[in-house]
């Protein structure tokens, strides 16, 4: 295995590369970039990379379904990290193009809701077209194919383009997540402001069968930060849930609701424990009443009492 290669959604230029040069180790890391997020996670998978970094939920669109089919299926993988990054996106085109002249645009399929208030402004007969991503998209727009593309301002100088727009963005504060995925090991220790995500499957369809899921977490005290169904391909109805929950696997309150899981689903894929990006311990509500770990150790030991005849 690569411990010096990282791979990320490319091409050059896209908003995960921008992601991935904010981590402290990327400057010392040979930064790959790949066709696909498939692509990417799978070099993690055979040893060509030690880690990946790509995207899994947007603030606007929701979850990236190809980064959270990928890591619900395959060999399993782990996420050790997450990224927050701000998203703005500017009208790449070729240089001298005026707006006038723009009749055809791309970016990746994420982008078009995100833009599509502007483009229905500014540019209301232009014919939008999906790119693999909003850098690719700046590619193509490099090669001709299409007049402009929605991508960061910061992948101009590598396609020889020039930001006709800056700034464009429907939501205020839009942002997209990014997580950093090796291959499954220890998690690291609790920083007292972690997520856990883990996807579930049902064992059948019945009334009440995702409540029984939630009632896991939610009896313990832990509160979900996402729940999203994936079809899981065996047949119309088939759907597994990546859940994001607040808390590490340490924590007892997580742990036990974890274990609730893995008692009543015919699978559980626990898909690491990691600190929350932009999120500090201070910032966090206090814990319910009887969810802290001193709380679930001292309900085990009065378990343990009566089972002796001492409580």
């Amino acid at each position: 295995m690569s411990a010096t290669r990282y791979t990320y959604l490319g091409p050059e230029g896209t908003f995960t590369e921008a992601a991935l040069r904010t981590l402290p180790e990327a400057a010392t890391r040979e930064l790959v970039p790949m066709v696909s997020v498939p692509a990417a996670l799978d070099a993690v998978r055979n040893g060509e990379a030690a880690a990946a970094l790509v995207p899994i939920e947007n603030s606007v669109e929701g979850g990236v379904t190809a980064t959270l089919d990928e890591l619900a299926s395959g060999e399993p993988l782990m996420i050790y990290r997450e990224v927050l990054l701000p998203i703005a996106f500017a009208l790449l085109v070729r240089p001298g193009t005026k707006l006038s002249e723009i009749k055809t645009v791309t970016g990746h399929p994420v982008a078009q809701p995100q833009v599509r208030n502007w483009l229905r402004a500014h540019l209301p007969e232009a014919v939008w077209e999906s790119a693999a991503s909003n850098a690719d998209g700046a590619r193509l727009v490099q090669e001709g194919r299409f007049d402009a593309a929605f991508a960061g301002e910061f992948a101009a100088t590598t396609y020889g383009l020039e930001a006709l727009v800056t700034e464009i963005h429907d939501a205020e504060n839009a942002e997209t997540r990014f997580v950093l995925v090796g291959r499954p090991a220890r998690p690291a220790a609790p920083t007292g402001a972690d997520k856990t995500s883990v996807v579930l499957w049902l064992g059948d369809d019945h009334p009440g069968a995702l409540l029984e899921l939630l009632q896991e977490f939610a009896v313990r005290g832990v509160n979900l930060m996402l729940i999203q169904s994936r079809p899981t391909g065996a047949g119309i109805g088939n759907y597994c849930f990546a859940v994001d929950a607040e808390g590490h696997i340490s924590d007892r309150r997580v742990g036990e609701a974890l274990m609730g899981l893995k008692r009543i689903c015919p699978k559980v894929r626990f898909l690491g424990s990691y600190p929350r990006a932009g999120v500090a311990v201070e910032d966090l509500a206090a814990l319910r009443r009887g969810t802290s770990d001193g709380e679930f150790m001292a309900a085990s030991d009065w378990l343990a009492r009566a089972q002796d005849g001492r409580a």
